[in-house]
């Protein structure tokens, strides 16, 4: 079985009943076991001006580690289909969303295609996803650029807070 991990944020409908919906989704891929899952965390929105983001819920974000066999394209579809069954829709980038599975890591990969790259290109700029993948992971280390508690600051993780169990 291969290690992947798994980052969850939703901002409608619901946001922590739908991570939570997530998790149990991430059960039914098949050949794949959730093997861990952090904390909730709420995190203020991102990539706004000042006055839509007034208008735009904050996120419910988590992020959980997988034990799979399917390959790294075939989980991905498979997290576009968690997604979509949720009521994903896409009208713009970073719009508010139902449910939102990004493909983190998978392994040690180092991949850049069309569809896929890994690790995520975006996961070292984003603390809603940074802490949660440290508190389940913390002794991992991320291809090109180490321990994952060396990549955590400050800056990342304002707006982003830990919410009790």
């Amino acid at each position: 079985m291969n290690q992947a991990f798994v980052a969850l944020g939703s901002n409608l409908a619901d946001p922590i009943m739908q991570v939570r919906a997530a998790f149990s989704a991430l059960e039914t891929i098949p050949h794949t076991h959730v093997i861990k899952k952090s904390s909730l965390y709420r995190t203020a929105p991102i990539g706004y001006d000042a006055e839509a983001l007034k208008q735009v819920p904050d996120f419910i974000n988590a992020v959980v580690e997988l034990a799979t066999d399917l390959e790294p394209l075939a989980l991905l579809y498979a997290l576009f289909d968690i997604e979509n069954r949720a009521g994903r829709e896409r009208p713009y980038l970073n719009a508010p969303r139902v449910l939102d599975c990004d493909l983190l890591l998978y392994e040690n990969i180092t991949l850049n295609t069309e569809k896929l790259t890994l690790p995520h290109p975006r996961m070292l700029l984003r603390g809603f996803v940074l802490l949660p993948l440290f508190e389940i992971a913390p002794q991992l280390s991320l291809p090109n650029h180490g321990k994952i508690a060396q990549l955590i600051n400050a800056d990342l993780t304002t707006g982003v807070t830990k919410l009790s169990s």
